[in-house]
């Protein structure tokens, strides 16, 4: 459904000398699966959902949305053929109420469609639908509404970055609840950036990617076996990495 072939982005704009933040990842997404990508800070995972996104141009290498070269598309027209982002840190929007935002997002739907998105992602709806996004809100707060923002598009591709980043233990819990709601109700191919435990066991697969290449694609339990390092650790993760490749795991 989604396919990056040889996909490589430069930190640089594509100069000679840019060094490579994606470097030649080959991946395809099949329709109405949870993917997780995971490895250590710094190794490429936002960069990828970005280049996915059309946020980063690609340098080489091609992406495809239901065979449909996407590579050179805009960012608005690969949201208007169902792909959306969420934000690890979510912009504010002065001026404009959640009850407006969320009405654009999910095209006019009903009141209780607004409140139940809401309350989806761990907000009393009462409370919030008629605030302005503007700095009264906490980067936790804005997170929410834009995560409740893409849950409330039909989307063919949905991408999180770290939604568990800002969140109380109990909204988190609820956040849980809907992606697996979303992955039952929908044909969403659904990608998350994430290292929480919880979120990796909701995956169909596990996607590792350290120094802008994709190391291993494997399974939630697995993964949770294999790995007890930290993957804020560069050298434990690449030494992990290797460790598996020599036994052919």
């Amino acid at each position: 459904m989604l396919e990056l072939k040889n996909v490589c982005v430069a930190a640089a704009g594509g100069s000679e000398d840019a060094v490579e933040i994606i470097n030649n990842v080959s991946l395809k997404l099949k329709e109405k699966k949870i993917y997780v990508v995971t490895g250590p800070n710094g190794g490429g995972k936002t960069s990828l959902a970005k280049a996915i996104m059309g946020i980063y141009p690609l340098s080489s290498g091609s992406v495809f949305l239901d065979g449909e070269d996407i590579s050179h598309k805009s960012i608005t027209e690969r949201a208007n053929m169902g792909i959306g982002y969420a934000f690890q840190s979510p912009m504010r929007f002065k001026g404009l109420r959640v009850r407006d935002f969320l009405s654009i997002a999910a095209h006019g739907d009903s009141e209780k469609k607004l409140y139940s998105l809401l309350v989806d992602v761990g907000l009393c709806a009462q409370d919030y639908i008629d605030r302005e996004l503007n700095a009264s809100f906490s980067g936790g707060e804005l997170k929410r509404i834009e995560i409740a923002s893409i849950l409330a598009r039909d989307l063919r591709v949905a991408l999180f970055d770290e939604p568990e980043a800002g969140i109380d233990l109990w909204s988190f819990q609820r956040l849980t609840e809907t992606f697996r709601r979303l992955h039952e109700m929908s044909d969403t191919t659904i990608v998350i950036i994430s290292h929480q435990e919880r979120i990796l066991r909701l995956a169909d697969e596990v996607i590792l990617i350290a120094n802008g290449t994709i190391t291993e694609i494997t399974s939630p339990d697995k993964i949770l076996g294999d790995i007890d390092t930290d993957w804020d650790c560069e050298n434990c993760f690449e030494n992990h990495s290797k460790a598996r490749q020599a036994v052919g795991a």
